[in-house]
């Protein structure tokens, strides 16, 4: 009786226990279910009533494969929406080579909108070479108008010296559209800047004053679009228009003040070189007088050893000696009286 009591027991806790492994296991399905169904299930479902059907093999698949699932579906739901065929298989590689889904289906929806011929793999290369595709069907359908100085540089106007010296300051304003064929490869705006900028440069440096350019600003606009800016950008420029025109400072005059400046310094420069030359060249005279000087004394200086070796060699006699000392006295009286006339003739 005991036996069977318990037996009876055994078997009530056994089904007690099986009730909860199968509830906890129920609760495990249940709640399993609902992370599946919102992470898969509800992707399919919405695809499904969209109209832009994606399996849900395909949706675990790019999961798996490292893809955002809603991603994928929303830009599929977007394309068949606006009518514009799209892949699922395109969009992952898309997904998976880094670029921007949503953004590519974004433009290829407004370019079809505005009747923009746009493939989607033209928009996918756009996207991957780092340009918002959406911004350049925008920029399509709405053209941008672009500063020229770009006044973020700290520029405010271009400067340019006309034939007559007189600076010029101009300013202007690009009106660009972009050109979706040319966007992959071409160059940005700072391209455009700098060849409206030297286009204005050549235009006012070759007028023949500066009142040509106030008269007439529009020549700067008509010979920058003759020269074809856009060619090689990624955009196709609409119009040019100068926004101001100012005349800044008188370079030609500063420039030839600044000339004469600097020929009047080569010129002193010059003359301080003659002067030092002219000091230099008296003072190799006044040397080469003292030198024949010394010359002169030293040959006097041999002439009392001449009449002492004529003495001895009996080729000049007391007499003729004092003949000599005679006419030398002579000489030097008469010396002396001319110096002495010279002097009064001077002072009267």
């Amino acid at each position: 009786m005991t036996l069977g009591l318990l037996a009876q027991a055994l078997q009530g806790d056994a089904r007690e226990a099986a009730v909860v492994i199968i509830g906890l296991v129920l609760i495990v399905l249940f709640v399993a279910f609902l992370l599946f169904f919102f992470s898969y299930g509800f992707l399919y479902i919405k695809a499904l009533l969209a109209g832009a059907h994606v399996g849900i093999f395909e949706i675990i698949g790019m999961r798996l494969r490292g893809v955002r699932p809603s991603v994928i579906v929303d830009s599929r739901i977007m394309a068949m929406k606006a009518g514009l065929p799209a892949e699922t298989k395109d969009l992952e590689t898309h997904y998976l080579a880094g670029g921007n889904v949503l953004n590519v289906i974004r433009a290829l929806i407004a370019a079809s909108k505005a009747r923009i011929a746009l493939t989607f793999n033209q928009a996918c290369a756009i996207d991957l070479a780092g340009r918002d595709v959406l911004e350049a069907v925008r920029t399509s359908v709405n053209p941008k108008v672009i500063d020229c100085p770009d006044p973020t540089r700290g520029r405010e106007t271009v400067s340019a010296v006309a034939k007559d010296g007189i600076q010029v300051q101009a300013k202007a304003r690009v009106t660009v559209r972009a050109n979706l064929e040319r966007l992959v490869g071409g160059a940005t705006e700072e391209t455009i800047i700098a060849r409206v900028g030297e286009g204005i440069v050549t235009t006012i440096g070759s007028s023949e004053t500066y009142k040509v350019v106030l008269e007439n600003p529009d020549i700067i606009s008509r010979r920058v679009l003759e020269k074809g800016l856009d060619a090689g950008t990624a955009f196709e420029i609409v119009s040019i228009d100068i926004a101001d025109v100012d005349v800044g400072e008188n370079i030609g005059a500063k420039l030839q003040a600044d000339q004469a400046e600097a020929d009047k310094r080569v010129a002193q420069a010059l003359a301080e070189r003659r002067r030092a030359m002219a000091v230099a060249r008296e003072q190799e005279m006044s040397a080469l007088v003292a030198e024949n000087r010394a010359k002169v004394v030293l040959a006097e200086a041999e002439v009392p050893k001449a009449i002492a070796q004529a003495f001895r060699e009996g080729n000049l006699g007391i007499m003729d000696y004092y003949t000599l000392r005679n006419v030398q006295a002579d000489t030097d009286m008469r010396r002396s009286i001319s110096g002495e006339a010279g002097q009064g003739e001077s002072k009267t």
